[in-house]
């Protein structure tokens, strides 16, 4: 019988956009295969209410184009690669995630846009908050009014 290799330490690099995070998780592999571990806490900064996945987008088309005025999101890729833009009105970052142990900490008032799919990508997001269409921005310029208001970046 194997033993499994100790977990990696979970590392988060901080990013130039206000509050955005990249985690890269803690893994676990042996011969029965691969484990990734995401805890709350130590590696999920939010309590997880919802999830979803996204799968078969066209690598053409882009997803999200909106933010949250109460919502956070962490974004992974547990299959394929997705690029994901993240602004907070004064400052853009593109990330890639490509591999199930990166997680992308996206939180109220980040715009944040999923694009550049690869054929076989799976993202799964968590949600601090269950769905309510109330706490969307879906329009740019209104999101960087409100970013200024609240004393942020623009």
């Amino acid at each position: 019988m194997s033993h499994p290799a100790v977990a990696q330490s979970p590392r988060v690099i901080d990013s130039a956009v206000r509050g955005v995070r990249l985690h890269v998780l803690r893994e676990v592999k042996d011969a029965r295969g691969d484990l990734c571990v995401a805890e709350v806490g130590p590696d999920l900064p939010f309590a997880v209410q919802r999830s979803f996945l996204i799968y078969n987008v066209p690598s053409a088309e882009l997803r999200g184009a909106h933010a949250h005025h109460r919502c956070h999101q962490f974004l992974m890729a547990v299959k394929g690669s997705i690029h994901v833009t993240a602004d907070d009105g004064a400052r853009r970052e593109e990330f890639v995630l490509d591999r199930p142990n990166l997680g992308l900490h996206l939180p109220p008032m980040v715009w944040g846009v999923q694009h550049r799919y690869s054929a076989d990508a799976v993202l799964l997001v968590l949600a601090s908050d269950r769905y309510d269409a109330a706490d969307y921005i879906r329009d740019y310029a209104e999101f960087t009014l409100l970013a200024h208001a609240a004393g942020g970046p623009v």
